[in-house]
């Protein structure tokens, strides 16, 4: 479904507030699939994996969890709960590279204490830096 490059983006506090139900939502997703087979491995073998492993396995799954989900439809639970979608900047479903680039470049726009969703403040579009970079953008699916 292509969505026109025109459409409403939604406003940064819809956002916002769908990035802290997003948060609730990945606590299930993280305690499934990292907390739940680590504290078996450790367990079973009596010892806990490196913490390099630990964050590549939450690294991975969390890739896995948005990358399907964008790709399948372009929102997550969050954002088809506040009524959003991602899409390539000209409106057409994004692609797979810029999906990976928008997962990549999404962490360092949060651990850098925001700023890279602070950069939205100063956008023209009002999109987060990390869309910006990867060539895409959230709009709003509701009309």
């Amino acid at each position: 479904m292509a969505t026109s490059p025109l459409a409403t983006p939604p406003s940064i506090r819809r956002r916002l507030t769908s990035m802290v139900y997003e948060a609730f939502l990945l606590l299930g997703v993280l305690s499934f699939a990292v907390v739940l087979p680590h504290l078996l491995l450790g367990m079973y073998r009596g010892t806990a994996a490196p913490g390099a492993l630990l964050w590549l396995h939450v690294f991975v799954v969390l890739f896995v969890y948005f990358g399907w989900l964008w790709k399948r439809n372009g929102q997550t639970l969050a954002m088809q709960t506040w009524k959003m979608r991602l899409v390539s900047a000209d409106g057409t479903p994004p692609t797979c590279r810029q999906l990976a680039l928008r997962y990549v470049l999404a962490w360092p726009s949060l651990l850098s204490c925001g700023l890279g969703i602070l950069w939205a403040l100063a956008d023209r579009d009002r999109q987060f830096l990390h869309d910006r970079l990867a060539g895409t953008r959230i709009v709003s699916t509701q009309e």
